[in-house]
């Protein structure tokens, strides 16, 4: 026994002398740590500084219910439970009850507040108790950061997100998503933590080691009037046709700069929501609206003009054992006619006729624009074009006629759009933008400016007789019921199968994509803009010009109405002769007549309304146009809330 004692003794001097400090050391890193606090990620913006994403911090408020000592505790704790219950609305005995009950049970993370604002937070901290901070009144706060969409669900998917999730996995959509890591996310700080049990840490001290440096702000090249105009017009035809998804885009034609975006698919409730961003990843065949592509490949190559007779026959004509049809006959008619009318039978026979015996001077003419490479776009998932050749699994004899009229080839809308928007350049392709720059408050930290893919995508003479095309496909073309006289636009309707694998399952229940591609105005090009709609219901409709055309034209309308052009106008300082004497008379009868009535007659009935309401009149207005004839004469005095009876002309 006494040499077992002796053991125990030595045993226990080793650990508190010889060990002693690797023990502490040992207790310490695993209850006491360095904890990340999170750095507050950066603001996107509009092109205009309305914001679309800002995270808005939210906190917990706990209480570590053993570390206030008892005569603080119980001085306290109920001026506390009376500061919860006007908080919360809940009796202060509940708090009272719940908190003592917490001592009891030396809840060290007993919760008293969740997801609260700053304010909210400011003003829990000074209750009782809790103003004595950490180590007096065992205040615990933990905050976090959650991400919020001001505009709501309009173009909630390009402007994304970055999620991290427990096993460390990162989802990054969007532009919030591309640039989170580099810009947005900033530099986390650190706090001194101590472990309280059950994974729970708490702060030891009320001050951060080191301070967190918050994220950069992105400006972006969206227009928020636009991209209100761009939704609301994908929405509303995507409910009338029943369509699956769609989207919308409309880009600067000079620079590139995308104004708006809109993406929509349908929920299993029928509601729609930007599910994903069908613009920059969905690749699908895009059918008519490729044509163009073709026509100015057989153009540019100088193996046609726009003069040379193709023979449609009566809407339908064999390729290699495969019959391709039109919608009706047209027989004999120009290569320039047979883009207006969106004949496959013409497409297809330019091609065929010309580049079967050498597919790959077609090819190389795609290649030439760029058609087979991504574009490069700030976002993540871009969809890769899929241009078949010769060689490929598939790839036929009619791979090239299939081609011709847009299909046997893949591309995004986005992809689309970029092309169209070059002819409308001159032939100056130009990447997509999203970005304009990236500040800290109003310092620039970088900018973004105009990228050029290709100087010049074709020579002047081709792209001169594709805008007459694109001009006149509207004006007598597939796209004739977009015409309007008071505003020009130019573009190509599409119409394609999609799901026709299983030819006999498609018959049974035919699905397409319509889809209208073009700029406006026709004679000096502004934006461009691509409207690409999956699925419509058959029932109601599935062309090009019925089901996509009318959203391009009620985009290309509003924004001309609601979004005018300034950089149009040579000058705002216009003098007026008539508008300056008007206002004059009106700024000089506002200022002298406050109490007395003056004269009306003459001035428009609105200048009339606003003068008299200022003076705190109640004006009733019988007709419209110039005052000819007033209530109260002139001189008179007049009491507040008087009612003035004014006729006009």
């Amino acid at each position: 026994m006494f040499v077992f004692a002796l053991a125990v003794v030595f045993k226990l001097c080793t650990i508190q002398f010889v060990q002693g400090e690797a023990y502490i050391a040992m207790a310490e890193e695993r209850n006491i740590q360095d904890m990340d606090i999170p750095a507050n990620r950066g603001n996107v913006y509009s092109s205009d500084g309305s914001l679309l994403a800002t995270s808005i911090p939210k906190y917990d408020i706990r209480i570590d219910a053993i570390q206030p000592k008892n005569d603080v505790f119980n001085a306290l704790v109920k001026p506390l439970s009376d500061s919860l219950s006007k908080f919360s609305g809940k009796p202060s005995s509940y708090y009272l009850k719940r908190i003592k009950k917490a001592r009891l049970d030396r809840n060290r993370y007993f919760l008293l507040a969740r997801n609260i604002s700053y304010s909210e937070y400011i003003r829990l901290r000074n209750f009782p108790m809790l103003n004595l901070g950490a180590i007096k009144g065992g205040l615990i706060v933990t905050q976090e950061e959650k991400r919020d969409h001001p505009m709501g669900g309009i173009a909630e998917r390009t402007i994304g997100y970055e999620k991290i999730d427990d096993d460390g996995n990162v989802t990054r959509p969007g532009i919030d998503g591309y640039f989170g890591k580099k810009y947005l996310r900033g530099k986390n700080g650190k706090r001194l933590m101590q472990k309280i049990g059950s994974g729970k840490w708490k702060p030891i001290v009320d001050y951060d080691q080191v301070e967190p440096q918050d994220g950069y702000d992105i400006y972006t090249t969206i227009d928020v009037n636009i991209q209100d105009i761009a939704h609301y017009s994908l929405l509303g035809q995507l409910e009338t046709y029943e369509a699956d998804h769609g989207c919308a885009v409309v880009m600067d034609v000079k620079t590139g700069e995308i104004k708006a975006i809109s993406n929509l698919g349908r929920s299993t409730k029928g509601n729609y929501y930007e599910r994903l961003n069908y613009a920059v990843g969905e690749s699908h065949e895009p059918g008519s609206t490729f044509k163009v592509m073709a026509l100015m490949a057989a153009l540019e190559d100088r193996v046609i003009d726009t003069s040379t007779i193709v023979d449609t026959k009566k809407g339908s004509k064999r390729f290699y054992r495969r019959t391709i049809t039109d919608s009706r006959g047209y027989g004999k008619i120009s290569a320039a006619r047979a883009l207006e009318v969106s004949s496959n039978i013409g497409m297809a026979t330019i091609v065929d006729d010309h580049y079967s015996e050498q597919p790959r001077k077609f090819l190389n003419r795609l290649k030439s624009w760029k058609l087979h490479d991504t574009l490069g776009v700030s976002l993540i998932g871009e969809g890769k074009p899929i241009i078949p050749e010769p060689g490929d699994a598939i790839w036929s004899k009619n791979a090239l006629p299939s081609m011709a009229y847009g299909y046997n080839l893949q591309m995004t809308p986005l992809q689309i759009l970029t092309f169209y928007n070059a002819i409308a350049n001159n032939g100056e392709m130009v990447r997509p933008r999203f970005i304009n720059a990236v500040k800290e408050f109003d310092r620039e930290i970088e900018t973004f400016d105009k990228e050029v893919i290709s100087q010049k995508i074709c020579s002047d003479k081709t792209l001169a007789e594709i805008k007459e095309i694109l001009k006149n496909v509207v004006v007598r073309g597939t796209g004739r019921r977009m015409y309007s006289e008071n505003f020009s636009m130019a573009g190509k309707t599409g119409t394609a199968r999609t799901d026709y694998n299983d030819y006999e399952a498609w018959r049974k229940d035919r699905k397409y994509v319509s889809s209208f591609a073009g700029y406006f105005p026709a004679d000096n090009p502004k934006y461009s803009c691509i409207v690409v709609i999956h699925k419509p219901s058959t029932k109601i409709g599935i062309y090009g010009a019925d089901v996509s055309g009318p959203v391009f034209k009620r985009i290309a309308q509003k924004i001309y109405t609601e979004t005018p052009l300034v950089d149009a106008l040579e000058s705002l300082e216009v003098v007026d002769k008539k508008t300056d004497a008007d206002y004059h008379m009106f700024y000089e009868t506002a200022q002298t007549y406050k109490t007395i009535m003056p004269s009306v007659i003459g001035l428009p009935a609105m200048d009339a309304l606003a003068l008299l309401e200022n003076m705190g009149l109640k004006v009733k207005m019988e007709g419209a146009g110039t005052i000819t004839s007033q209530s109260v004469n002139k001189g008179i005095k007049v009491k507040q809330n008087q009612t003035i009876v004014l006729r006009t002309s």
